[in-house]
């Protein structure tokens, strides 16, 4: 009964349907063989025709240099996995039905300019960085929205529980990755009793951030228990362009009053229920207030492109909560961050906090897989004097990848960026905090998937009182963290040039 119970599951029918098209594709590739000299010329034609192509793209110039090398040493392989994964733009059908619900939303998300021009005499700066949100990815600065931030995971997991009992109207959750566990049982046990109260409540998980975590018949055991379910981009064993953009995001939206963001999925690592690499230090934001109508819509968005429930189309009023009591200070802004905008939006934030940081800036980011212009702006904002720190994990959760995350120490170093790893463990969190004024906190990491594959989310903020949250908890984080020096960077002849290696296709990671 075991054997047939494992035959019959998720894993072992998605690695037999690889495994079989694997062998499929090698058997067909020997019948060929015959005629070899013919095939080779197509391909070196073709690879030409390819590299061409990446040329007159307006592309990440560290992104086309990492393909074009590929192409250059295997063309065949090299042109292939282009075609495959190399285009960032999400699948025709994806982009058409997002972008059709995403004009519906932008009529819902008026900008007020009086907070901008409000913010304008106390820094015009820090106002143009605003307005280039609003302008690019579509959603507005609030006021009226107090924040509170949690310096780990465990400690808004207990305010999550909380929040979600009060829950009247709905519940909204869109992860990256759901297991199943301590943390999602618990949440699941309110979403059932909430909705047998008729509270509307909707998931959304990625499905591959997801894959062998949850049961296959997960969206059906929701439904059952009266949750509205949704797997987003569902995996599908084959070689298609859709399998490589993601929901990377995290948002819980209850009531319309209040959301959580940040880099904490729901998963048992995540609140230290369970150990992988140590300790895993994770951070994340609530928001009470009119700013959590951006969450709202950037939920309600995903939704509508890919379900069809005729009440959300046609009438988002039951959704909005624009009413406020609670004492707030600063201004907010929550944004989304697009593959379908042919804008790095992410990229963009962190590189414009860099330029106009004055005093210091603090980073945390679990990956350090950057551009040149990233590397820069970093480089930069050190030799003009400012504090640049940089917190990485210090026991990693991919080892390719940490080699890679290494091998960006050095430049940043002989620049003046201090690195710190955090001995305990494992750091998930993504943030910038700079000068005591303004901060993002996000699912965004410094690696090209978060920069341009991925949907991503995220919360800027000016002057709210948590930023000074985020930088204590910085300061503390950075005294339980080793300090890396240029002299940890050495790793003789062979591993430095490992290490160019993995940095010039550090894109196609």
């Amino acid at each position: 009964m075991k054997l047939l119970k494992r035959m019959s599951g998720r894993t072992f029918i998605i690695s037999t349907i690889l495994i079989i098209q694997f062998v499929w594709f090698i058997l067909f590739s020997i019948s060929l063989t015959r005629y070899s000299a013919l095939i080779k010329e197509f391909f070196a034609i073709f690879s030409i025709l390819i590299v061409l192509y990446i040329i007159g793209q307006e592309e990440n110039s560290s992104y086309k240099i990492g393909w074009i090398i590929l192409i250059v040493v295997l063309p065949l392989l090299g042109s292939l996995l282009y075609l495959f994964f190399g285009n960032k733009r999400p699948a025709k059908w994806m982009a058409i039905r997002l972008d059709r619900e995403h004009k519906k939303i932008v009529e819902l998300m008026k900008g007020n300019r009086n907070i901008l021009d409000e913010i304008g005499e106390f820094d015009e700066r820090a106002m143009g960085t605003c307005r280039y949100l609003q302008e690019r990815s579509s959603y507005p600065i609030y006021k009226n929205t107090a924040t509170t931030y949690y310096p780990l995971g465990e400690i808004m997991y207990r305010d999550i529980l909380s929040e979600l009992k009060k829950a009247k109207h709905f519940i909204f959750l869109e992860y990256f990755i759901i297991e199943e566990g301590i943390m999602w049982n618990s949440v699941l046990e309110i979403l059932t009793q909430k909705a047998s109260e008729g509270v509307d409540v909707r998931v959304i998980y990625d499905d591959v951030g997801s894959l062998f975590l949850i049961s296959k018949d997960f969206t059906r055991k929701m439904e059952m228990r009266g949750i509205k379910c949704m797997a987003f981009n569902k995996f599908r064993p084959i070689l298609t362009l859709a399998m490589n953009n993601r929901d990377h995001r995290k948002i819980l939206v209850i009531d319309g009053h209040t959301a959580f963001n940040g880099g904490i999925n729901i998963a048992d690592e995540y609140i230290n229920e369970k150990e992988k690499y140590g300790h895993w230090k994770d951070i994340g934001i609530r928001l009470k207030g009119e700013a959590v109508w951006s969450f709202t819509l950037m939920f309600l968005e995903m939704w509508n492109a890919f379900k069809k429930d005729k009440d959300i189309l046609e009438n988002f009023e039951p959704y909005i909560h624009n009413k406020s009591d609670l004492d707030y200070s600063g201004y907010v802004q929550p944004f989304s961050d697009s593959p379908l905008d042919n804008e790095a939006v992410g990229e963009n934030i962190y590189i414009e906090l860099l330029s106009q940081a004055k005093r210091y800036i603090y980073i945390f980011t679990p990956y350090l897989i950057i551009d040149n212009e990233m590397k820069s702006a970093l480089c930069m904002a050190a030799k003009r004097g400012v504090d640049v720190r940089i917190v990485t994990p210090g026991i990693p959760d991919k080892k390719i990848v940490f080699r890679l995350t290494r091998s960006n120490y050095a430049p940043l170093l002989k620049a003046g960026v201090r690195v710190y790893e955090y001995t305990p463990g494992f750091i998930h969190a993504k943030s910038y905090v700079c000068d005591d004024e303004v901060a993002v906190v996000g699912t965004i990491n410094m690696d090209y998937r978060s920069l341009y594959l991925n949907f991503e989310c995220g919360t800027l903020m000016y002057k709210t009182s948590a930023i000074i949250e985020l930088k204590k908890d910085s300061q503390e984080t950075i005294l339980k963290s080793r300090e890396i020096r240029l002299s940890d960077c050495r790793n003789g002849f062979l591993g430095s040039l490992f290490d160019a290696v993995l940095r010039v296709f550090s894109p196609l990671f």
